[in-house]
């Protein structure tokens, strides 16, 4: 989910539970309360797992708000966030492939997960050589991580509402931001592309 790139280790408090930090760390701590939830056999399963999902959602954004509000940005809060909002978009995708195993419920999870492991990845390299701010997150991929907040959210929530087919609403969505999150790489991939073909010439 992620949305913003914060830090938390120096700053203000000089702690690794200040404020941001400790939103980041819970947010990681929700997968497990998630996944509980989800396969609890009662008719508030989903409507929690729901919850608890769409609450990390909107840790996603604080923790990077207040990092920059408080000056609490370092090294490990730009390697923690993008973590957390990877490990629990994940940990969502395998729980409702665990329920709805459709070829285009899967095909959709792979395209999410392996996006975000080549995106994470390419970061990765391009932190080495020097040339990360080249692929800061656009107005495309904070677009696509709201669709997806909302998209899981509601598949995770697994009931209809007010007549309101919440689970299809969400296989679309979700579907939506499968194609958002292809289109965002392409656009990093742009953006590196002189610098990878610049290494492939070595």
């Amino acid at each position: 989910m992620s949305t913003s790139t914060q830090g938390n280790e120096v700053g203000t408090s000089g702690s690794v539970w200040n404020l941001p930090n400790a939103l980041t760390w819970l947010r990681m701590l929700m997968i497990p309360a998630i996944a509980a939830a989800f396969f609890l056999p009662y008719w508030w399963a989903g409507p929690a797992a729901c919850t608890a999902f769409a609450l990390a959602g909107i840790t996603d954004s604080l923790d990077g708000y207040y990092a920059r509000k408080l000056g609490q940005t370092s090294r490990l809060g730009t390697f923690l966030d993008p973590v957390a909002d990877k490990l629990i978009v994940a940990a969502a995708l395998v729980l409702i492939v665990s329920k709805d195993p459709r070829w285009f419920v899967v095909i959709t999870a792979i395209v999410i997960i392996g996006r975000e492991i080549a995106v994470s990845a390419l970061r990765e390299w391009m932190a080495e050589i020097g040339a990360r701010s080249r692929i800061k997150v656009s107005g495309l991929g904070k677009s696509k991580t709201v669709m997806q907040i909302v998209g899981l959210s509601m598949l995770l929530f697994r009931r209809d509402l007010l007549g309101l087919p919440i689970y299809r609403l969400g296989l679309v969505l979700t579907a939506v931001a499968a194609v958002l999150t292809l289109w965002s790489m392409v656009a990093y991939l742009r953006l590196a592309w002189p610098e990878l073909r610049g290494s492939a010439k070595l």
